[in-house]
């Protein structure tokens, strides 16, 4: 009789369960990330930063650390098919390192944890750990330590970064003030492009594997997808002129989804416009050739991994003759109103149609 009744509960729970059960891409990457941030509160006085910036913040005397973490997954985030292993190594490192200067801070140390599946042999992972090296050298951070295991399903890095920055000069999402300049720097949609590229030659070899990739004049659009870089140049650059940005992020998710995150943070609203966002001649031309809309390719093209800030406008003079600086709108006042201004003068709803892990 109690087994009875136990199995008689077991099915009453379970049956409650799967009526409650809500699928997490109803939610998407950055709801249910609101959604662990709310269960949780900060105790520790240290921590005057916690989930929901590019890097966490944690008093350390006269100075602040930064922390960040960014997992990069083989067959979500990369694709071995046309991916070298070496460049994985760089970019995993590049990807971080990204993250503490979008807190206007500098990186010091990154700690690296891999799982591994038996297909990948010593030397493939001596080619992997070249490139976190080579970026290690370039950047001026120091591996530290890190974890190894073995894995069922593939290749998964995970890097976490270790920065460093005064209090003052640390820069949030939440800062944006209306009136601010909106600032972008190199140009986007190039690393979604690149990728289009490679997905079609990865298919013309699957059809036929005697065809050789032909690369040559998508060279740019490539390397902005496999290697691409820090702008970790431009926390030095606004240092040097006096500037310190009232709001940043780093490009990762698209133009708009991380114009979106600095008005929604910072409790404002945005305007830019289409014939002030940076495109590279060879973005937009390919882009015409793949049957896609370069505005929008920049607008929701992922990893890009360029600067997006605004600043004050009695800071634009000092930084306005900066080559790789972008002015493309400014915040306003109505928190409600985030728009692309087109060349025809329409203005159009910002919406975040870039990448997003539980959506796609």
């Amino acid at each position: 009789m109690n087994g009875l009744l136990r199995r008689q509960k077991e099915t009453s729970i379970q049956k409650c369960m799967s009526e409650i059960r809500t699928e997490i891409k109803q939610l998407g990457e950055f709801g249910l990330i609101d959604r662990i941030q709310q269960q949780f509160t900060l105790t520790n006085a240290t921590s005057r930063t916690g989930i929901g910036d590019d890097a966490a913040v944690i008093d350390a005397g006269d100075d602040c650390l930064l922390v960040s973490t960014d997992m990069l997954v083989e067959g979500v985030h990369f694709d071995l098919a046309y991916t070298p292993i070496q460049h994985l190594g760089y970019k995993a490192v590049a990807v971080n390192v990204s993250d503490i200067a979008a807190m206007n801070g500098k990186t010091e140390q990154i700690t690296v944890s891999l799982a591994l599946s038996n297909r990948f042999s010593i030397e493939a992972v001596d080619a992997l750990y070249a490139g976190i090296r080579s970026a290690c050298e370039n950047y001026k951070v120091d591996l530290v330590g890190g974890d190894t295991t073995s894995s069922s399903s593939g290749l998964v890095i995970s890097v976490t970064a270790l920065g460093r920055a005064k209090r003052e000069q640390i820069a949030y999402r939440n800062g944006a003030k209306p009136n601010d300049i909106i600032c972008v720097t190199g140009d986007l949609g190039a690393a979604l492009v690149g990728l289009q590229v490679l997905e079609r030659e990865k298919e013309v070899f699957l059809a036929n594997p005697d065809m050789q990739p032909d690369l040559e004049k998508y060279q740019y659009l490539v390397g902005r997808q496999l290697k691409p870089e820090a702008r970790t140049d431009i926390v030095f650059d606004l240092a040097e002129a006096g500037v310190k940005p009232s709001a940043m992020i780093d490009i990762s998710d698209g133009l708009a989804s991380e114009l979106l995150h600095i008005a929604k943070n910072s409790q404002v609203g945005i305007r830019i416009y289409e014939d002030k966002v940076p495109i590279d001649h060879s973005t937009y031309e390919t882009a015409i050739e793949f049957k896609l809309d370069p505005i929008t390719c920049a607008l929701n093209g992922g990893e890009d991994y360029e600067m997006l800030f605004t600043i004050s406008k009695s800071d634009q003079e000092k930084i306005k003759n900066h080559p790789d600086i972008h002015f493309i709108g400014y915040v306003h006042e109505r928190k409600s109103e985030n728009v692309l201004i087109t060349k025809a003068g329409t203005p159009v709803p910002l919406r975040a149609q870039g990448w997003d892990h539980f959506k796609a």
